[in-house]
């Protein structure tokens, strides 16, 4: 009876032994139990193989730009705690519209010190044990302010979020970029390594038959060499930029990129820069504060606006004398607001007025540098589409023409030679453009945080209200 052990060696030929068992002159029910097993052994087999496949695949997944944003932004710590930040002021904001809190005062009036009274608490008709209560009264109107400032820290905390939402996103695509590139320019000087051997070949081959000449075969070993070179120096590029990427996403940024992103358009609209910028978070933190100085300064005006407070005693004294309660009021004497109040007040005019300068002046020099890059990025696509339209082509045909004219006899190495570098210098540059641009294009999409990155993260980007008004 044929073994019931199968080695993996008789898959091959897993139909002659099923036929072998179908005409053996074997039992109907032992036949019938050798292919329940050896269909068993096929499907484990096979289901294992897909089950290897199936992980090999997800663990070689490619890595897609918003895929390496996305855990970067998740890996951060620094949102995190700005989180906390924001926490931190929303609960000072609420702590800062109550009274404060009330002061238990307690005291011996008019105690004896010499004489037969000396230190007694009950001899003598003045001397007294005191507890009472004081409470200050802060103006409803000051405490309103002090909430809003608080209020205006906790804005100012999301907007930094969101601006570092948004450097995250920035410096994630460019370090995602910048190895697609590195790997781009090698994938390039690969290719033309090969066809450099192939050449090696041609030129010992026709040298061995006395059709060339040495000089041609050292010609193409040093080309060769120039190319190792390169690529030399491309895996140093991408070992980097590898290095770079676990830095912002951690584990896994040695895995295989997905396909470019799209990097013909941007999300900024260049007809409505300066409302749109006026939005990016790095601007709108000075606008938070500018809100904040503005405050601050209302709050400055409203101190000169004395604030009172209220007092209430009980004096306890000796047996033989009536106990008494004491009330007091006391307000402070703002006798030279001139020299005080009114300079105070006069500062945190200034500051607002500093932080408003400062607002605006960001914003023009952000809008021109912007402008700037759109157009350094523009004219980067219309470079990129005559190198992609005319001169890669170009030089891809000057190559196979002079390749036809070698093998033909019509042309020596040294030409092919030089076909073949100035080929390879186009399309470097060709890459390196395209690395420029999508590095500009990644500057210019993320100046303002993409997607749920940006959870949180938005807040009225409006600049102050009073701008350019006195505070009030």
């Amino acid at each position: 009876m044929e073994s019931l052990e199968f080695p993996v060696a008789a898959i091959v030929a897993a139909p002659t032994k099923f036929a072998w068992i179908s005409s053996s002159r074997v039992f109907r029910p032992e036949r019938e139990a050798l292919r329940r097993i050896f269909r068993r052994f096929v499907l484990a087999i096979l289901a294992g193989a897909i089950a290897f496949c199936g992980s090999v695949s997800a663990a070689e997944a490619p890595l897609t730009l918003a895929e390496a944003q996305r855990r970067a932004v998740e890996r951060s710590r620094q949102t995190a705690a700005q989180d906390l930040a924001i926490a931190a002021s929303r609960e000072m904001a609420l702590a800062a519209g109550r009274l404060p809190d009330p002061v238990l005062t307690l005291g011996i009036d008019n105690l004896p010190i010499d004489g037969p009274d000396q230190f007694s608490l009950t001899n003598d008709f003045m001397t007294m044990r005191r507890i009472g209560v004081m409470q200050e009264f802060t103006r409803s109107e000051k405490r309103q302010l002090r909430a809003q400032r608080s209020q205006r820290e906790a804005e100012k905390s999301v907007v930094e979020k969101a601006a570092t939402v948004a450097s995250i996103q920035r410096n994630s695509a460019l370090a995602w970029l910048d190895r697609y590139y590195a790997e781009a320019s090698a994938a390039v000087i690969a290719q033309q390594a090969g066809e450099a051997k192939l050449e090696i070949v041609a030129a010992e081959g026709a040298y061995r038959a006395g059709r060339g000449n040495q000089a041609d075969v050292f010609a193409a070993h040093g080309a060769l060499v120039g190319l190792e070179v390169q690529a030399s120096d491309l895996d140093r590029r991408i070992r980097t930029a590898t290095i770079n990427m676990a830095r912002w996403i951690g584990e896994g940024a040695d895995a295989p990129l997905a396909g470019k992103p799209v990097i013909d358009s941007i999300r900024l609209d260049t007809g409505a820069l300066d409302t749109q910028l006026a939005h990016h978070p790095e601007i709108t933190i000075l606008a938070k504060q500018e809100e904040i100085a503005s405050t601050e300064a209302r709050m400055a005006r409203a101190e000169k606006k004395a604030d009172w407070s209220l007092e209430v005693a009980y004096q306890k004294r000796g047996p033989s004398y009536s106990d008494m309660i004491s009330v007091g009021v006391s307000i402070p004497l703002q006798w030279d607001q001139k020299n005080r109040q009114d300079r105070e007040f006069a500062a945190k005019l200034a500051l607002a007025e500093r932080a408003r300068a400062e607002y605006e002046e960001a914003l023009r020099a952000h809008v021109g540098e912007v402008r700037m890059m759109i157009a350094e990025w523009e004219n980067g696509r219309d470079r990129l589409a005559r190198y992609e339209r005319d001169l890669v082509p170009l030089a891809r045909e000057r190559t196979k023409a002079a390749l036809a004219a070698y093998q033909g006899g019509k042309a020596n190495l040294s030409d092919l030679l030089l076909a073949r570098r100035n080929e390879i210098e186009i399309r470097m540059q060709a890459v390196q453009l395209e690395s420029d641009i999508a590095r500009l294009w990644g500057q210019l999409n993320f100046l303002i945080p993409d997607g749920a990155g940006a959870t949180h993260a938005s807040v009225p980007a409006q600049p102050s209200a009073n701008r350019g008004k006195e505070p009030r």
